[in-house]
């Protein structure tokens, strides 16, 4: 978190010295991808919420089937991302084009990078969550992933505010 504090910082500094490059790189960036891509990452948090109920009440096939949905999610961001980044890579809007875009693929890369660590991590906890009986270090281990993919979901929320919406 204190590496994206750092870029958040760097991009406000960066924004204030060239808002109006800024804004107009901000116009450009694709509003229907971004608020798609919050509603599936925040979509993948209540199944993960759901897994974590159902994990707690013994009910481990309704778990895995939850953490499956929430992986889907997570694919399914990633391949949003991915068009996302062709698509302004083709119009000319490369890490190289200004700073707007070198900051906008450096914090949305750093994101991404976490969203598919945090697919391993739903991976390993749909392992769990098929086990016949968890003890408590597991649960905690469940836990801790479900953490985990829940801040990288907060931390696009800042994302998507501070790149999309703030002018």
């Amino acid at each position: 978190m204190v590496v994206f504090g750092v870029f958040f910082v760097t991009f406000m500094v960066e924004r204030a010295k060239a808002p109006e490059v800024f804004d107009i790189a901000r116009r450009t960036l694709h509003i229907g991808v971004g608020v798609t891509n919050t509603l599936v990452l925040l979509t993948s948090s209540l199944f993960v919420v759901a897994a974590l109920g159902a994990i707690r009440s013994r009910m481990r096939p309704l778990a895995a089937n939850a953490l499956y949905a929430a992986f889907g999610c997570g694919l399914l961001f990633v391949g949003l991302k991915v068009f996302e980044y062709v698509a302004l890579a083709s119009a000319g809007h490369g890490p190289g084009a200004n700073h707007f875009y070198l900051y906008y693929f450096i914090l949305t890369g750093l994101h991404l990078l976490h969203v598919c660590i945090g697919l391993a991590v739903l991976g390993l906890l749909v392992t769990q969550a098929r086990r016949a009986e968890l003890s408590e270090t597991r649960l905690a281990l469940v836990e801790g992933g479900a953490c985990f993919w829940h801040l990288v979901d907060l931390l696009w929320i800042f994302l998507f505010a501070l790149l999309y919406l703030v002018s």
